[in-house]
């Protein structure tokens, strides 16, 4: 039997292409041949999870968060180039222990954006997940060429603090993104503004108090008369669209330059072609760093399982706290949690979980040759 090892990101441990290293590595201990596919749901790891299935890295020059220059990375291949938020300007950008609900600006992945166009590609991705900025994607679309005026005229930095500000919207020396299909990959359904909207939902998690969280969503409201003042009468149907309120607004950007929304793990299953690999697995692994109702919810492990049927799929997480009569409906024959083999804290200790994947690795290839007729 090939075990297709397919996991996400241990958030704040390890990457999911050495997730699947060290899990592959385990059942080659136990005599089991193993295949690595590092997967991402379109939040941090995406770029890593496009070039482990043989997309090129480019390095690209571009603004942190905070508005400090920074080197990040894109993945181009097959005809597609994919820029990641949480790589160029999330929150991983910001000086360690800071957040900047305010002043943080999407002008980073718009860099990005910019840079991988000149490769010609015929589909852009936009991988969203793990944004620190509140600005309606006025970053992003800054980048881009578009400008961003109060009504005197005076320019405006592309942040939460200016949406207020905002009167006029000029389009005028935009990059023309024809030919070009724009994906939006995320797991976001939220509008851009309102109770459920960005700012009122995730302003809270990028350090935001309840008073920015009503001048973020005023501004963004205001954001969006100063667009249709400007000659976009299709900006409050972008606005209320499902997922324009994902990465602070950068949903709704992208939704305004044609881009289409997807869902994130769907859609880079996709693009990594996991139903090719899947066709020469007798079981699959997957996980991510806490397995929990969220993952029932459509997160990459229960999306796996799902696209797996009827091969068996077992889930590893660093910890799980699903009740053993919900790991079935989940789509999982077994989970295996790091938290079962340690009672110290793996979340801030990779090398531990190196050792823990391995171990559970060669566990999962006992029970797989046991099982062999």
């Amino acid at each position: 039997m090939r075990v297709l090892v397919a996991p996400d990101k241990f958030k704040g441990s390890l990457a999911a292409a050495e997730v699947a290293d060290r899990l592959v590595a385990g059942l080659a201990a136990a005599g089991v041949a193993g295949d690595g596919l590092p997967l991402a749901d379109g939040g941090d790891g995406s770029v890593d999870a496009a070039v482990a299935a043989g997309f090129a890295p480019h390095r690209v020059a571009v603004t942190g968060a905070a508005g400090d220059p920074r080197y990040g990375r894109i993945a181009v291949g097959g005809g597609a180039a994919v820029v990641e938020v949480a790589d160029t300007c999330g929150l991983a950008t910001l000086p360690k222990g800071r957040t900047l609900p305010l002043d943080a600006s999407s002008l980073g992945v718009g860099q990005a954006a910019s840079q991988a166009l000149r490769y010609r590609p015929r589909r852009l991705v936009f991988a969203l997940g793990g944004s620190a900025s509140t600005d309606g994607g006025m970053g992003l679309l800054a980048a881009l060429g578009f400008g961003f005026a109060d009504a005197t005229g005076k320019p405006l930095r592309p942040c939460g603090r200016s949406l207020g500000d905002v009167h006029t919207v000029d389009s005028s020396r935009a990059v023309r993104t024809t030919g070009v299909e724009i994906v939006i990959a995320g797991d976001v359904s939220n509008p851009l503004t309102g109770p459920d909207g960005a700012a009122a939902v995730y302003g809270p998690q990028k350090g935001a108090t309840g008073a920015e969280v009503d001048f973020l969503d005023a501004g963004l409201h205001n954001l969006v008369r100063a667009f249709v003042r400007s000659g976009h009468p299709d900006a409050p149907a972008a606005a209320a669209a499902a997922g324009a309120g994902s990465a602070g607004g950068i949903g709704f950007a992208a939704l305004l330059l044609g881009g289409t929304m997807v869902s994130g793990a769907e859609y880079f299953l996709d693009l990594l072609d996991f139903d090719r690999h899947l066709a020469r697995a007798g079981l699959v692994v997957t996980g991510e760093g806490s397995i929990d109702r969220q993952t029932v919810n459509g997160k990459l492990p229960a999306v796996v399982a799902r696209r797996s049927h009827p091969v068996p799929v077992v889930a590893v997480g660093g910890r799980n706290t699903l009740a053993p009569d919900e790991q079935g409906p989940a789509g999982f024959t077994d989970i295996y949690s790091l938290g079962d083999y340690t009672d110290r804290d793996t979340a801030g200790d990779p090398e531990l979980t190196r050792q823990l994947l391995v171990r559970i690795g060669r566990e999962i290839g006992r029970r797989v040759t046991v099982a062999a007729p």
